[in-house]
């Protein structure tokens, strides 16, 4: 900094003198100019008032004499007398006096001094002729002697100057202008450097100071010895607002901290830190009011996930809910196909270290913290959010470097404030989810009731249609169930619903839909089955369960039941599903007429039986 401004000053100085001394040769050199032409024309007018006094004297002769004397003074190399045009007519040619020369020309017909400058290294002269005009002056009159009318050039009187001498004392002006400048520059330079030297040291350890705060190193400077009161006071005044800036900076990087359960110690830069939670807080606000707004889990899950991905650049992770209570694991969201201890927790997920402990659980160097996850050349991170009273939200993050998963705990209060703020929101949606199906279960089976039949056949019947599958519809009633309850009473009734609801559960698909129809009677719809011949198969396998089923009642005695099927298949009997219910309900009808205990196809020509009901 210090040599870029001493050159800065050099470079302007020295521009300084030589824009000063082209000024001063110009002026100087204009000026002997001047000076010259100022001498020419007094010797003019000495050898004009001379001349005429010879001639008012009559001694004309003496002119040539007198010219020659002239030509002898100081700087004076040569002169010599012109005559004009109107003199040599009335007086005759003189050989003497004719013009020698372009300048005598010009100066006899415009009437104005002309010159020349002739100059080299050593010498310079001037070739200068000033014009003799006619004229009354001091007595004289030239017109008295003269044909001539007032104002003509008569004449003219050239000469040769030296003027060498006048060029010297200019050139000496000019050495010594820039001499005394630079002499005058260097005296400032000078002190300009001593004060510069101190205040460069002032600069440095401001720089410094500075340079270490951008960094998170906030400190005071210590200034050297003979500054001047008023850079101390300065001095003081810059370390009091460091010490306040790094007070106040860290105590708002360590609220900020806190407020976001940050446990991490390791301090950088408080002002990137505090920046950074800032931010964080501000987008995590944004995510909060989004989160509201959802409908479902589903929703709040991909949401969550785009922060993970998009913010944070996470590429592998996986969303698990895990219910300890019913020891039942949902896999809900998967990026990166990276889950690797599926396989050992899925059916027995009470084991996931994460969900038991409701712990961090972390890749360690020298041993395996969970004993599920196998894979060595990878590292993992899970963390254990409880969602409602039995569930917990495990996410499970997977990396391929050790260096990825630093950064990840460096993020980690982070990602927690999205995952803790998320936690409530998915509990509403659990919560809300929950009611919805106790909307649409049979309090007593477990099993859809029909209100759910009405309200999801609206998005099945469609769909079937749409990708042309087969719905088996199956409508079950217990023969002779009114018997049960008046001999062994409600309670045991209720057992032998239960005991059906179980068999059919086992006895179907997951994607067939089971339905507590009313009182003893259920529908089970067969979705995308086959055949007709499959769907009387499934529903032979049922009777013949139900058939063999004991069920206990009081005092270690058992109970068989035995159920009657009425079978009607969508599209092929109408493409309204109430009116196959019907058709499977007439079929069942058939069933209990023909001695119970049996699975019936509805025909066509069973429709004459609707009357009976």
């Amino acid at each position: 900094m210090e040599k870029k401004i001493i050159y800065q000053f050099i470079i302007i100085s020295l521009l300084l003198i030589c824009t000063v001394s082209l000024i001063t040769m110009y002026s100087t050199k204009n000026n002997s100019v001047r000076a010259s032409i100022h001498n020419a024309e007094l010797i003019s007018r000495i050898v004009k008032n001379d001349l005429t006094s010879y001639m008012i004297n009559h001694n004309v002769k003496q002119i040539d004499t007198y010219i020659n004397s002239m030509s002898s003074i100081d700087n004076v190399k040569n002169l010599w007398l012109v005559r004009g045009l109107s003199v040599t007519n009335q007086f005759g040619i003189n050989e003497k006096q004719k013009a020698k020369d372009d300048i005598d020309e010009k100066v006899l017909t415009t009437g104005e001094i002309a010159y020349k400058l002739n100059e080299n290294l050593f010498y310079s002269t001037m070739r200068i002729t000033v014009p003799y005009k006619a004229t009354f002056d001091n007595g004289i009159d030239c017109l008295s002697c003269h044909n001539a009318n007032s104002g003509d050039t008569l004449g003219a009187v050239s000469m040769e100057l030296d003027i060498t001498e006048l060029k010297n004392i200019g050139l000496e002006t000019i050495y010594l202008i820039p001499i005394v400048m630079i002499i005058g520059i260097l005296l400032i330079l000078f002190i300009f450097k001593n004060k510069l030297d101190k205040d460069k040291l002032v600069f440095d350890s401001i720089s410094k100071s500075l340079n270490s705060s951008l960094n998170g190193n906030i400190r005071k400077i210590t200034y050297p010895q003979g500054l001047s009161k008023d850079m101390i006071g300065l001095m003081d005044k810059f370390n009091r607002l460091m010490s306040t800036f790094k007070d106040t900076s860290t105590d708002i990087d360590k609220k900020l901290k806190g407020f976001i359960g940050s446990k991490i110690n390791k301090q950088v830069n408080p002002l990137e830190d505090s920046k950074e939670i800032v931010q964080n807080l501000s987008n995590l606000y944004q995510f909060k009011k989004e989160i509201e707004l959802d409908n479902t889990k589903e929703e709040i899950y991909n949401r969550l996930s785009e922060i993970f991905t998009n913010q944070f650049k996470l590429t592998s992770f996986t969303f698990i809910e895990i219910d300890l209570l019913k020891r039942k694991m949902t896999t809900v969201k998967e990026m990166g196909n990276t889950f690797y201890c599926k396989e050992n927790i899925e059916n027995e997920p009470h084991l996931c270290r994460a969900a038991r402990t409701e712990n961090d659980v972390v890749t360690t160097e020298y041993h395996h913290t969970c004993p599920y996850f196998e894979k060595v050349d990878k590292f993992h991170y899970c963390i254990s959010t409880s969602i409602s009273k039995n569930t917990n939200l495990i996410i499970n993050f997977v990396f391929d470097n050790k260096e990825k998963l630093e950064f990840l705990k460096e993020k980690i209060s982070f990602i927690k404030s999205y995952i803790n703020e998320s936690a409530p929101s998915i509990e509403v949606k659990l919560l809300m989810e929950a009611l919805q199906q106790s909307a649409f279960r049979d309090g007593l089976t477990g099993l859809y009731n029909r209100k759910f039949l009405e309200e999801h056949t609206k998005k099945l019947i469609p769909q079937a249609l749409r990708d042309k599958f087969n719905i088996a519809v199956l409508l079950l009633d217990m023969d002779h169930f009114k018997a049960v309850n008046d001999e062994y009473g409600h309670d045991i009734g209720d057992k032998v619903l239960k005991e059906l609801a179980r068999i059919l559960n086992e006895s179907v698909r997951e994607s067939d839909i089971i339905i507590r129809y009313g009182g003893e009677e259920f529908i089970v719809l067969l979705v995308n089955v086959k055949t007709e011949e499959q769907a009387i198969s499934i529903a032979n396998k049922i009777r013949i369960k139900v058939s063999e089923n004991e069920i206990d009642v009081y005092a270690g005695s058992r109970l068989r039941k035995t159920v009657s099927i009425g079978l009607s298949m969508f599209p092929d009997d109408s493409s309204s599903l109430d009116s196959v219910i019907k058709n499977a309900d007439i079929a069942l009808y058939e069933a209990k007429s023909k001695g119970r205990n049996q699975v019936i196809r509805f025909q066509s020509e069973q429709t004459s039986s609707i009357d009976l009901f």
